[in-house]
């Protein structure tokens, strides 16, 4: 069961308007360059990019930041800003909740490993690409019931077999 935090209303607010924006965000990319449909995934963290590829050999390359990893066993999220496997470089996104929380006193925000839901754990990541100014988000699967959620910066598409 997800823990009950107590959100002041302005952050309520910024979360429901971060919701909007991811999935309008997700909308747009899925219109334009097929996210959604991806068969693969990968994060270079010495890079600080994200990569998707496609069946057809389109490839999407962007900047990413990672918010944070949500455990589906346990219901818990740890959050990107002092996550032990996660580059410094990488943290700037989930850092700039952490000083929303601080702000607002909002302890989900500042509390290294929260128990929350899925959808919270999207809200987090929507919130962080508000905050961090980012196109999109996007959850991976790193090992069974293990999502890593993070942002992405402008998209570059490139074909794989052109480059051949």
């Amino acid at each position: 069961m997800a823990a009950l935090f107590r959100r002041p209303s302005k952050i309520a607010e910024l979360i429901a308007g971060a919701v909007e924006g991811l999935s309008l965000a997700t909308q747009a990319h899925q219109g334009t360059w097929r996210f959604g449909h991806e068969s693969s995934w990968n994060v270079d963290q010495e890079a600080g990019r994200l990569t998707l590829e496609f069946d057809a050999g389109v490839v999407a390359s962007a900047p990413v930041q990672i918010v944070g990893t949500y455990n589906a066993a346990d219901g818990t999220f740890l959050w990107g800003w002092n996550h032990p496997s996660v580059e410094p470089a990488l943290r700037t996104a989930a850092a700039a909740v952490r000083e929303l929380g601080q702000q607002y006193q909002c302890s989900e925000f500042t509390t290294e490993k929260v128990s929350c839901t899925e959808a919270q754990a999207w809200e987090y990541t929507a919130l962080a690409m508000r905050l961090s100014g980012a196109s999109g988000a996007y959850r991976g699967e790193a090992a069974p019931g293990t999502f890593v959620f993070m942002t992405f910066g402008e998209v570059q598409l490139s074909n794989v077999d052109a480059q051949r």
